[in-house]
């Protein structure tokens, strides 16, 4: 399964206008062309889309520096991306972090249409490089139909596509702040039928605090073609290789005193140094799509995959060697007819992954296994059935409803425990089954207005780091979160088509809410929190203030002939209000019922603008998110903090060359902030620092 888009909501990309016909010098406004999504399994344009969904193309990705994902995700109003430690991503959709001390939770990611979150629950983003992505779809909240129940919702991620009848070989090089490299190489062939690419990127970085040096290579190849008319084909493949230490957090004192210092020893706990914590995974994914277009109506599209993974991590004081090996499958069969005269389209299918842990916990040695401490087994079956109809009402209205049947069930076995108790040594988790729906209704008033309004529900169950967390027990009390979103929003655009807007509100009311406390060890250990309820406002605006279309004459030093460029100014704004409150939550003597939810800031907000004439730009951002609660008790809260960064360059052709010259800097105020924050740590170690005033220079080139 494939992901194209016409173009994205906002940050729309240089190139979307480069086939606009116009006169020589002429200046008039130019229409923003309408993005195409896929987020419910159709390709409708977002305008007849009802839901909140957030789209990045190649060109997002690219207005920032490509050494991490934080930039680019973080324009998306409801989602926040966060790094505690370089490239230990934390993903959070409509919702807190508590359930992500270390990579995503209640999130279903699918990446090349292949289901990129394990069967386990876990989704490891920071197997993926900015370069090798062209684009990002964010289906925000309960996804239920579709994609599951995730409570959060679902990311669809493409890799980058060259165009028909271009066949490129394409290098790149960056060098920044903080002994940061970058190399990038690409070679791709694209027909009318398919394409194929190769790419390669290695990063390696000392960092900016101790103990936080990294070294990443990732390796993928696409690629698609038609065997017959009425079939398409697609193999990908991806390869990593990846080593990052880890610093640990710092108490306020420690982060006031030396944010670039790792987190030290104590009488009773040796420092991150010392341990020489750090996280290290080989991981392949092999996946194979087919859509068979029997008629113009009937239509089935297929997923099938293999992943494996070898991951060593030391920390405080265990020592993890994991192996895992996943598998899985997608199948998808869409109908379209008509009913009273009016279009219905229809779809159903199933999903199913399975997986095998073998994972064994020794006694961290300064970094080297020392004494075993456990051996387990685990095994992973997971799946989900579902069903969806979207029919077009008069009046301009779209009905759609769905629903999906959810099941999962875990076995782990405790070999080291065999011989001592050989009738408990075996544990088995099988949640109960969950129907999950969602209606949904959407009026359009042309191309000015859209209006929609849903119900949809949500299914999370405990993921097998929250089952097992490290310290070697099993949690067999942790029950599923449950959700339920109400949700109204309106999008469109004005000033002759110039400008975008996108407005939703929702109110989500979980029960059973998952969050974590850190011993003083630095283990995660989870535990349901009774009831939250979720309420936020998110809106977005983008489009060109001011803009001509240069005749390719005037611009031939700079462009490739029979090619015209933008010029102008465009720019861009979103913003996240987050309500979000504890309900009924007791631990223990302590009564947490309407404090603030852990770890979610009220308020975020993205700007930008991007100025481009004769080949060169220049995209300024800004970046707030307003403090936010560190603990349950909302005693503790992180400061709130405006980080500005920018990139500039010059692209343009020398010969058969194309290039681009850039540079910029991020955190140019230098403010002392921490992105990622460790959430109810033991003893207060909150915080994890972000890097201080760091800057970038590179050159990319393509022939």
């Amino acid at each position: 399964m494939f992901y194209r888009y016409a173009a994205p909501l906002w940050l729309l990309p240089v190139a979307a206008f480069a086939q606009t016909p116009a006169p020589p010098d002429t200046t008039r406004a130019v229409a923003l062309p309408q993005a195409t999504v896929t987020g419910y399994g159709q390709q409708l344009p977002l305008r007849r889309t009802a839901a909140a969904v957030g789209v990045l193309s190649q060109a997002d990705f690219e207005r920032f520096p490509q050494n991490a994902l934080t930039q680019a995700v973080n324009t998306l109003p409801g989602v926040r991306l966060e790094e505690r430690a370089t490239a230990s991503y934390r993903l959070s959709v409509r919702g807190s972090t508590l359930r992500s001390p270390f990579g995503v939770r209640n999130t279903k990611v699918y990446y090349q249409g292949i289901p990129f979150t394990e069967a386990s629950g876990s989704t490891p983003l920071n197997l993926l490089d900015p370069s090798l992505l062209g684009g990002l779809e964010v289906i925000k909240g309960p996804a239920a139909s579709v994609y599951g129940a995730g409570t959060g919702g679902a990311v669809l991620l493409t890799g980058r596509r060259p165009a028909a009848g271009e066949t490129a070989v394409s290098v790149g090089f960056t060098a920044g702040s903080y002994g940061l490299r970058r190399t990038t190489a690409a070679v791709e062939t694209g027909t009318a039928t398919g394409y194929w690419r190769a790419a390669y990127a290695r990063q390696t970085l000392d960092g900016y605090r101790q103990q936080s040096a990294l070294r990443r290579d990732v390796l993928t190849m696409d690629g698609e073609w038609q065997p017959t008319a009425r079939q398409t084909v697609g193999l990908h493949a991806l390869y990593a290789d990846i080593d990052y230490q880890l610093p640990g957090g710092l108490t306020r004192a420690q982060f006031a005193a030396d944010p670039r210092q790792a987190r030290p020893g104590t009488a009773t706990a040796p420092g991150t140094v010392a341990q020489r914590t750090y996280y290290a995974s080989r991981t392949g994914l092999l996946g194979a799509t087919h859509e068979a277009r029997f008629t113009e109506r009937l239509s089935l599209r297929s997923v099938l995959y293999l992943s494996g993974s070898r991951i060593n991590t030391p920390y405080l004081i265990d020592f993890e060697r994991n192996t895992l090996l996943g598998g899985g499958g997608r199948t998808v069969l869409s109908y379209r007819t008509t009913l009273a005269g009016r279009t219905l389209r229809l779809q159903a299918g199933a999903e199913g992954q399975t997986g095998f842990e073998s994972s064994r916990s020794y006694q961290n040695r300064a970094g080297q296994p020392g004494a075993l401490r456990y051996d387990d087994e685990i095994r992973t079956l997971t799946g989900f059935a579902f069903a969806q109809a979207d029919y077009e009402l008069p009046a301009g209205l779209l009905l759609t409803a769905g629903a999906s049947y959810n099941r999962l069930r875990y076995r782990i076995s405790r070999l080291s425990d065999a011989a001592a108790n050989p009738a408990g040594y075996e544990l088995e988790r099988n949640f109960r089954p969950q129907v999950s729906p969602r209606v949904a209704l959407l009026r359009e008033f042309g191309p000015a207005l859209a209006v929609y309004g849903s119900i949809s529900t949500g299914f999370s169950p405990p993921t097998e780091e929250e089952i097992r967390p490290s310290d070697g027990s099993i949690n067999r009390a942790l029950q599923a979160e449950q959700a339920t979103s109400y949700e109204v929003g309106a999008r469109g655009q004005f000033w002759q088509q110039r400008l975008r807007y996108d407005v939703a509100l929702y109110d989500q009311r979980q029960r059973q809410t998952i969050t974590t406390r850190t011993t003083d060890l630095g283990t995660q250990l989870f535990l349901n929190a009774g009831t939250t309820r979720q309420r936020g406002a998110e809106a977005a605006l983008s489009g060109w203030l001011w803009q001509s279309v240069a005749s390719s004459r005037k611009l031939q030093a700079a462009s490739i002939p029979g090619e015209e460029l933008p010029v102008g100014l465009r720019a861009f704004v979103s913003y996240a209000y987050n309500h979000y409150r504890f309900g009924s939550y007791q631990r223990g003597s302590q009564d947490y019922s309407g404090n603030r939810l852990t770890g979610t800031a009220p308020h975020t907000l993205t700007a930008g603008l991007d100025f481009t004439d004769s080949g060169f730009y220049l995209s300024p951002t800004v970046n707030h998110q307003s403090r936010l609660p560190l603990n349950d008790a909302n005693t503790e809260y992180a400061a709130g903090y405006w980080t500005f960064g920018s990139r500039a360059g010059w692209r343009g052709r020398l010969g058969p060359l194309r290039l681009d010259v850039f540079g910029g800097g991020e955190n140019l105020t230098d403010r002392r902030y921490s992105l990622g924050n460790d959430l109810n740590a033991f003893g207060g170690r909150y915080f994890q620092p972000a890097p201080a005033r760091n800057w970038y220079a590179g050159l990319a080139v393509k022939w």
